[in-house]
């Protein structure tokens, strides 16, 4: 919260004989409590074997109260210790973020820490599907937190361009290519039966027919396969796109079986005498690394499982420079976890990977599942979710749920423009602040300047500039918990201390009359808070991927 107040209070730990490690400084919900509460004295009882009011008295003792920027300190139920600032501290916090502007938000926590977020990364074999946009919306916004936390962040797409699911697209497609021409050809078994396979069946036709009819049958297939894979994805970077996710890089299976990758692998875990024989396979004692039983990488036949590949993809990361690998997974990949933490383990690299599980998504209207899918069978795809609902309403409906927990998709809420809609609430704010500075006259960038700050004393006005000095917390909170979600909580509920704020005495609801008042010097104060409301609604929208509208047509109402 207030640096002075934390140094002093770390200090005073370390005096006592303590360490203040896990003490928090935190706002208390009820106002009446102060302006900071902390439990330093719960923390340091269980060190120092001592009751925790006796330890709380013992640090006001010590506390300089003055340089600490506190006019009252108490101490609460067990031993919680509660703060009230002076009027001056809770200005600056302000001045600081008008001072900081776009940077607000943004911290050094990370130092630099290289890390590489793989996202997405659905098989090229048909259009990407909500549960994709789920993951793609949530990858995202992760990277984004660890970026504006001081990290160096990698955003990566692995297509899965080998394998047998690419053989069955090739000879789905071709299948549709021969009916095309009147022939009897049915799909394979598990094959993907789709409208867009019919589409892509026209497309090849219509530009390589007379050159796939010259072709032999093998040399037919393998290029079926990649021309519908490469088209495939180009439609899932298209939709992406239109999502706002772009990647740094694509990296393609097929290049992991290219060179040495997988055969140095395998040495290099034979090496570490960490492979067996046994049944004519070669298994991974991954059993040794906290996986539930040992693994087959190589079967009887000499064939590779998937496993091995996939190792030798993480071990490419490793070579790559990366401190460490988050990777977004859907829900049928939870059993994979930990097999392939302990292959990392194995190769010497514990605590390396974090994997986060996004769980499905189901769609409802009116409590009625719906499907919207014209082209996919019988997946609800990601661009008709974006068609239906827009691009921002998606990704926040996605983003202000845990990704681990299963999730009921409201049509309905999502297409409601009134603040009913939780992103809505959190723009219609955004958009009111900007009303306000064109009804003023003045540039949003320089709203308030030199506005005498001291003049902000009500009620409303010290709990809103409480609010947005959270700010910086709340998104190194979201970046350590992996959850976009908190600031999405952050911002409604920020968007709700604007409301109460500029409608406070205010019966006509007209926000500008709370803000241009008569008062010259009370206005350049009022419209110096409305545009901390505005730098810090702006950044959070920004950092989940959203925009910050200037016009809502119902803000100027």
């Amino acid at each position: 919260m207030t640096e002075a107040l934390a140094r002093q209070l770390a200090e005073i730990a370390r005096s006592l004989g303590g360490d203040p490690g896990d003490a928090k400084l935190e706002r208390p919900r009820n106002p009446d409590h102060g302006d900071i509460a902390s439990n330093l004295a719960l923390v340091l009882a269980g060190q120092l074997g001592r009751p925790p009011r006796e330890i709380a008295g013992a640090v006001l003792e010590r506390l300089d109260a003055s340089a600490a920027g506190v006019v009252e300190a108490e101490i609460a139920g067990p031993g919680f210790l509660n703060f009230r600032l002076a009027p001056d501290v809770i200005q600056d916090r302000l001045s600081a973020i008008l001072n900081a502007d776009a940077a607000y938000g943004h911290g050094d926590v990370g130092a630099g820490e290289k890390v590489q977020v793989e996202f997405v990364s659905a098989n090229p074999t048909g259009p990407l599907h909500v549960a994709h946009g789920r993951g793609a919306a949530f990858g995202d916004a992760l990277a984004s937190l660890l970026e504006w936390t001081g990290h160096d962040v990698q955003r990566e797409f692995y297509i899965n361009d080998a394998g047998v699911q690419i053989d069955r697209l090739g000879e789905s497609v071709d299948a549709r290519l021969r009916q095309l021409h009147g022939e009897h050809a049915a799909l394979p078994d598990g094959g993907y039966r789709g409208e867009y396979v019919v589409d892509l069946a026209r497309e090849l036709d219509e530009a390589f027919g007379e050159r796939l009819a010259s072709m032999d049958p093998s040399e037919r297939a393998r290029f079926v396969a990649d021309e519908a894979t490469k088209r495939l994805l180009d439609m899932q970077k298209r939709d992406l796109a239109a999502f706002g996710v772009e990647f740094d890089e694509f990296f393609p299976e097929s290049r992991v079986y290219e060179g040495d990758r997988i055969p140095a692998t395998l040495a290099d875990l034979a090496r570490r005498g960490l492979t067996f024989e046994e049944g004519g396979a070669i298994w991974l004692r991954t059993s040794a690394h906290g996986d539930d039983k040992d693994r087959v990488l190589v079967k009887s036949d000499g064939s590779y499982t998937y496993f091995l590949p996939d190792i030798a993809y993480h071990r490419d990361k490793v070579e790559r420079g990366f401190d460490r690998l988050v990777n977004i997974w859907g829900a049928d990949h939870h059993g994979y976890v930990p097999r392939m933490q302990a292959a990392l383990s194995a190769l010497g690299h514990p605590g390396m990977l974090d994997v986060e599980i996004v769980q499905m998504v189901r769609l409802v209207r009116d409590g009625e599942e719906v499907k919207l899918s014209k082209r996919a069978g019988d997946i609800v795809t990601l661009r008709d979710l974006i068609e239906e609902t827009g691009r921002d309403v998606a990704r926040y409906f996605f983003l202000m749920r845990r990704p681990d927990t299963q999730m009921t998709f409201d049509l309905g809420l999502a297409m409601d423009a009134s603040e009913k809609n939780p992103v809505y609430k959190v723009k219609y704010a955004h958009a009111r602040m900007m009303s306000v500075f064109r009804k003023a006259g003045v540039e949003p960038r320089t709203a308030g300047d030199g506005a005498d700050l001291a003049l902000l004393t009500e009620d409303a006005e010290i709990e809103l500039i409480q609010r947005l000095a959270e700010f910086p917390e709340v998104v190194e909170r979201a970046a350590q918990a992996r959850g976009p979600h908190l600031v999405c909580e952050y911002l409604e509920g920020t968007a709700g201390l604007v409301n109460s704020w500029y409608h406070a005495g205010n019966p006509s609801r007209r926000p500008e009359l709370a803000v241009l008042v008569e008062d010259a010097e009370l206005r350049g104060a009022r419209l110096a808070l409305a545009r901390g409301v505005r730098i810090v609604l702006r950044n959070g929208l920004g950092l989940l991927g959203l925009e910050a509208p200037s016009r809502m047509d119902r803000a100027e109402a």
